[in-house]
């Protein structure tokens, strides 16, 4: 993750004062021994997470940071994994930025130190991270942690006339001046709400990348962009309500307590006994107070009760009819003391319906969809590059070739690079990651990895076992997920079933075999009227039960299911054992099984279905106008896509699709960037893949922008076909 520009400094020796050039163990126990160390950037010793990120020591070295502070340093790199060093940055990293640092003035406490520079050209302010907060400057926790100093820092622009006297802060509700200043900003999508600085970083800090957005209109995208541009820190986390233990604990409590004036239970207001007079019943309305049969003169369970305050909204609205007042037996206590009494003070309200629990119980696991959890795994990315040459002649060797050498780590941001071996000259072109993938992804569908037409099993290839090749079509798929790319969406769902919770809970069907000669002893099997003719059966097949471990002595008829079991299970799981064990070792790069594992109704339909047909809506959604273009292209473009949905062209939609982005389905994480199109005076459209942008030809008619269309790709696509088969 880069952390800005390197800015140019001479060593000093003075500044590894600061860091012991040798490791020296700190006691752990001490009482406030972290507390009392400071930063080696900043020199404070305040401890304030939401201002200044968490505070960190590194016992080993004796070294404490503040991750505001190290984040946003110019001039270091984090170049380790999360556990090396200080949260990924090396401690030699850090040690040359604190001496880099230390011959840099800071321009507000005129101290040495100051490891933050303003990004601004011809700028040279340098400032620390706290001295920064106190001059009003921005620090920008995205792409390359820019910093702007007081004078260059963004702001945001409104128009005049949309300013009122004073407006609530929707967080805090207190009153502001609704002037953008650096302590007050507006939300991007809700031009009427307001925020301190405060309480948003706060808000940011709890609810997390998930769960922070806009509080008027819930909206997140456009607003967390605009918050990180203002200097809004959003960590990469779940929100801390849903991290906290038994948070929803309280919403599955029922309510147990008898609310009227004269409660008639010796045992007390609180006692419940079910199916009993001493049984409390809740009001149907709100749920939230109760009474004893008894004391509100219920004859059972079934009939309905409201408390005080739910009965006088239903009579005052006319929707109760007012019941007959009665004497209870042996008793003074009318309905004014039962059924009409003042309710106690309330417990939180149940929430509706029992059958929500479980829900609550696991957190957000069942609110996430696909899309979050690949999101999620794809902040396992470094913006770190590295290129990956690859030869489109032959993807499937050039995969493995990139993904094989030494140099290439799976956490690191892919760059495709497309070579020609019958280029003299060694010319590159960058590529679109999301195409090579997408390729890769239908090489490894017609592989012989692979078995079974539609839905696919692991085959049985002793070569491919031999060459490790099961374990790099697992690290193939994982890497494809969490960079983007397409999912494989041809497993059978045995297959699937066996990664997500184990080959000894997974029972498979007869779909699942592709043996022509196994499936006719299979059908013979399942096929058997009596006893003699499964022992037919036995007999001819003798040596082959007998090798597999499935010869078994047959008693009676029913004997055939066991025994169409056992043949099963060993054709589709033990047969290829040795192949799944290495493709679920390769399906573990970057945490991918494991996500499967524990989200597996999320991740079956991506695995075992193919993505859903694309239309002329979902293309037109998906192609946004970034640029201001010709209105009549536009229409043009719009007919063109629902004359091809209605089969009137020569191309479908998925050739439109792979012409713009190399493509034939959208990923499950959607396109990065996002397909864009613009409309430009030239004969034929232009696909820029590695964009996803699709530039239109501006014709006069369309009959013409449909020839033009048609021609490009139709060609464009055999021409890229024959390229690719030529190899195979």
């Amino acid at each position: 993750m880069a952390c800005g520009a390197a800015r140019e400094g001479k060593s000093d020796t003075a500044s590894l004062e600061l860091l012991p050039s040798a490791p020296r163990k700190m006691n752990e126990n001490k009482p406030g021994g972290s507390q009392n160390s400071t930063c080696v950037f900043c020199r404070k010793n305040d401890d304030c997470p939401i201002k200044y990120g968490e505070k960190k020591t590194n016992e080993k070295w004796n070294l404490t940071v503040h991750y505001y502070c190290l984040l946003m340093s110019s001039g270091i790199w984090q170049r380790g994994k999360e556990e090396e060093g200080v949260y990924g940055f090396l401690i030699e990293d850090i040690r040359k930025e604190v001496t880099r640092a230390s011959k840099l003035k800071c321009s507000v406490c005129k101290k040495t130190g100051a490891s933050i520079g303003c990004v601004a050209p011809r700028c040279k302010r340098s400032y620390h991270f706290p001295c920064g907060l106190q001059r009003e400057c921005i620090f920008q926790f995205t792409g390359n942690f820019a910093s702007f100093c007081w004078k260059h820092r963004p702001v945001q622009i409104i128009t005049p006339n949309n300013c009122r006297d004073s407006l609530l802060c929707t967080i805090c509700l207190e009153f502001i001046e609704p002037i953008p200043t650096y302590n007050v900003l507006r939300s991007p999508c809700c031009k009427n709400a307001w925020f301190h600085r405060d309480c948003l970083q706060v808000q940011a800090v709890n609810a997390g990348v998930f769960f922070f957005r806009c509080t008027i209109c819930n909206n997140s995208d456009i607003f967390q962009k605009e918050m990180l541009r203002m200097g809004i820190h959003i960590p990469e986390k779940d929100a801390s309500w849903e991290l906290e233990e038994n948070a929803y604990q309280e919403l599955l409590q029922h309510y147990e307590h008898c609310d009227v004036r004269r409660c008639r239970c010796k045992e007390g207001r609180d006692y419940n006994v079910p199916d009993s007079k001493w049984e409390i019943k809740r009001c149907q309305c709100c749920g939230s107070s109760g009474t004893h049969l008894a004391c509100s003169s219920l004859q059972s369970w079934e009939q309905n009760w409201e408390c005080l305050e739910c009965r006088s909204i239903l009579y005052s609205a006319g929707e109760f009819e007012k019941a007959k007042k009665h004497a209870l037996p042996n008793t003074n206590v009318g309905i004014n003391d039962c059924l009409l009494e003042e309710s106690s003070p309330k417990l939180p309200r149940q929430s509706p319906g029992d059958q929500r629990k479980d829900v609550l119980r696991q957190g957000s696991k069942f609110r996430r969809d696909i899309s979050t959890l690949i999101i999620e795994l794809g902040f396992q990315v470094k913006k770190k590059p590295k290129k990956v040459f690859i030869n489109k002649a032959n993807i499937w060797n050039s995969a493995l070739d990139g993904f094989r050498n030494k140099n290439f780590n799976p956490s690191y941001t892919i760059e495709i690079v497309y070579v020609n071996e019958n280029d003299h000259f060694g010319r590159e072109q960058p590529g679109s990651k999301q195409e090579f993938l997408s390729l890769l992804m239908q090489q490894l569908e017609n592989s012989p990895l692979f078995e079974g037409s539609l839905s696919k099993n692991l085959s049985l290839n002793s070569q491919a076992l031999k060459e490790n090749l099961y374990y790099e079509a697992g690290k193939m798929i994982a890497i494809s997920l969490v960079h983007g790319g397409p999912s494989p969406g041809f497993f059978s769902q045995t297959l699937f079933n066996c990664l997500a919770y184990g080959p000894e809970n997974t029972q498979p069907i007869l779909d699942d075999v592709s043996d022509f000669d196994v499936a006719q002893i299979m059908i013979r099997v399942n096929t058997a009227a009596t006893v003699a003719d499964l022992n037919s059966l036995v007999h001819d097949y003798y040596k082959y039960l007998e090798l597999i471990g499935c010869l078994r002595i047959i008693t009676s008829i029913s004997d055939k299911y066991m025994l169409a079991k056992d043949i099963l299970v060993y054709h589709v799981i033990k047969r290829v054992q040795a192949p799944f064990e290495s493709f679920k070792q390769g399906l573990k790069t970057l945490g991918v099984l494991e996500k499967i594992q524990t989200y597996p109704e999320a991740f079956f339909h991506i695995f075992c279905h193919k993505p859903e047909n694309l239309s002329a809506k979902i293309l037109s959604d998906l192609f946004t106008v970034h640029t201001l273009s010709d209105v009549q292209t536009l229409g043009f473009w719009n007919s063109y896509l629902q004359a091809v949905e209605d089969g009137k062209s020569t191309v479908t939609m998925e050739d439109i699709l792979i012409f713009a982005t190399g493509c034939k389905s959208i990923p499950p994480a959607g396109f990065k960037p996002s397909p864009s199109i613009e409309c430009l005076h030239m004969d034929f459209p232009v696909g820029n893949k590695h964009d996803n942008c699709l530039a239109l030809p501006i014709t006069s008619t369309y009959k013409e922008f449909q020839e033009s269309m048609d021609f490009a790709i139709k060609n464009t696509l055999r021409l890229e076909k024959e390229e690719n088969s030529h190899f195979i």
